[in-house]
């Protein structure tokens, strides 16, 4: 995991990947976040 490094020419983590990988985590959790309030409000009819 290096696309930091490939795309933008820099290593902000030194090449270890814990960047990419808490990027990927945090976009993971924002998508879940908000596809369970859409089914929330679904759900309670809103």
């Amino acid at each position: 995991m290096d696309f930091i490094e490939r795309w933008f020419g820099i290593s902000p983590d030194g090449g270890d990947g814990s960047t990419e990988l808490l990027i990927l985590t945090a976009l993971v959790i924002v998508i879940a976040a908000v596809l369970a309030r859409r089914q929330l409000r679904r759900f309670l009819g809103r």
